[in-house]
């Protein structure tokens, strides 16, 4: 099989990078674009690594974020320009393996170009070997990546968000892709950061056909940058991007802490006041709306650990459905005083949760269940002590219209945003969203207002109008004041 050499290299004039493509990936960047975004990195930084002679990257002097990115290259064998989606995989000469390698530090310099960060000299190793690309299936490539010897990606490009054909005709819409034009397609989750010493390895496969192993080894460089340019720098956000996670990075795992005197407070109060105070600060759509509860006449605080389905496929349902899937894991680990918010899309036509998992859930602490989708099993789930909000009873399993697809990341339920860590407040009035920085401010003017309202509540009681009093004017103000002080004494 022909192999990468410095010639091809030099018949690179463009290396364009694609952003994100793997659903894997968003999942872990907690966001999926509509439409594939790019950026250039120049042809100097490419270079060819083998396994038998490993390519060589410098992590610059100062900087402590190099991450690599295992990624599948393709690369231009006929000039593409306003091709078509049919067409567009056949100006594609040649596959292989590539690393989108960067440095975090000096993200904050590049205003997104990530010209600093990604485009040193060697920051592009590719190869070793050509895979001709009417040989392959473009969706059925696999791309692996191991760090030290051990497997750290291992995805397939059969659910690509923008599969390569896609890439290729979008580019040519608005430039001609020449010949040797190298156009790196994404990474899937499991990126992270290498450090000196380490050797990172990256392999595309087909079946039988493989690019052979592209390695890199990675060392220190010793040249300060200089004091003109953009220095290296680094912060906690920057080390959770590089490793993938705050865990990986070696960080604190930030929770907010619902204590037990919010936790009391925020017991003491009803949804509807939290409700308008919350839409006295801006916040109008956190009601997580149209579920009916086993428990009605409970109320509920606690904080959300979220689940997120996606609809039935049938490929992907036997990758993702079976054995402890995301549901399982995430019955299985919610603690003490949490709520498993559920997102199901609202779809009532099948069960997300039956009469075991709400009672592992109900066995661990869960406070409760919320799902905007259906409960199997519905006369047990409702004889636990845990309240379950759902939509409807149906008799379905899950794999009727869900795939249990991620765990702990940002979902919509019922009309809402939630996120890990969001305070959620239940009772028969209601299902609301709190953002936890502004809780203990907002549950002190809650308790504020249901005085005030006891106090009215009272005053129309014994025969006086509304007018005036609801909301009150400065004289029943005063009269109130009065009224609150004597509750006092």
């Amino acid at each position: 099989m022909e192999q990468v050499t410095d010639h091809i290299l030099a018949a690179a004039r463009k290396v364009i990078a694609v952003h994100i493509n793997y659903p894997s990936r968003a999942a872990q960047r907690g966001r999926t674009p509509e439409q594939p975004s790019y950026f250039l990195k120049p042809s100097s930084s490419l270079t060819v690594g083998s396994a038998e002679v490993p390519s060589t990257v410098e992590r610059p002097a100062g900087c402590e974020l190099l991450g690599y990115e295992g990624e599948i290259a393709l690369i231009i064998g006929r000039p593409a320009r306003r091709v078509s989606l049919e067409d567009a995989w056949g100006h594609v000469g040649w596959v292989t393996a590539s690393n989108d390698l960067g440095v975090y530090d000096l993200r904050y310099a590049d205003k997104g170009s990530n010209l600093r960060s990604k485009g040193g000299d060697g920051f592009t190793p590719v190869g070793p070997a050509l895979i001709p690309a009417a040989d392959v299936d473009p969706s059925q490539l696999r791309i692996r990546t191991w760090h030290n010897g051990e497997l750290v990606q291992d995805d397939t490009t059969e659910d690509l968000l923008f599969p390569f054909a896609r890439l290729v005709a979008d580019l040519s819409q608005l430039l001609t892709l020449e010949p040797g034009d190298i156009i790196l397609t994404g990474t899937p989750a499991g990126a992270s950061v290498a450090q000196p010493g380490d050797v990172v390895e990256v392999e595309v496969t087909s079946g039988g056909i493989s690019s052979g192993r592209l390695a890199s080894t990675v060392v220190e460089g010793t040249t300060a940058f200089a004091d003109f340019g953009a220095r290296p720098k680094s912060d906690d956000t920057q080390r959770e991007e590089a490793y993938g996670s705050r865990e990986a990075a070696g960080l604190t795992v930030v929770v907010p802490v619902l204590t037990p005197e919010l936790k009391k407070k925020l017991e003491s109060v009803a949804t509807a006041t939290l409700s308008s105070q919350l839409r006295k600060r801006g916040l109008n759509n956190v009601s997580i709306d149209g579920l009916q509860a086993t428990r009605p006449d409970r109320r509920v605080v606690g904080l959300a650990r979220t689940l997120r389905y996606v609809p039935n496929r049938e490929d992907l349902f036997k990758t993702h459905g079976g054995g402890f899937n995301a549901q399982k894991r995430a019955i299985d680990s919610v603690n003490e005083g949490e709520i498993l918010v559920m997102e199901a899309r609202g779809e009532k036509g099948t069960g997300t949760v039956g009469d075991i998992l709400a009672l592992r859930a109900q066995m661990r602490g869960a406070a409760a269940i919320i799902t905007d989708g259906g409960v199997r099993d519905y006369s047990a789930v409702a004889g636990l002590d845990m309240p379950t909000y759902f939509a409807n009873p149906h008799p379905a399993v899950l794999g009727r219209r869900h795939i249990p697809w991620d765990t702990d990341i940002t979902i919509a339920c019922g009309g809402a945003t939630v996120q890990p860590g969001d305070i959620v407040v239940a009772d028969s009035d209601g299902i609301l969203v709190i953002p936890p920085a502004i809780a203990e401010e907002l549950v002190d003017e809650c308790i504020e207002q249901e005085k005030e309202e006891a106090f009215i509540f009272e005053m129309v009681k014994q025969g006086n109008s509304v007018d005036g009093l609801y909301p009150m004017n400065a004289q029943w103000r005063a009269r109130y004041e009065q009224w609150e002080g004597a509750q006092g004494d």
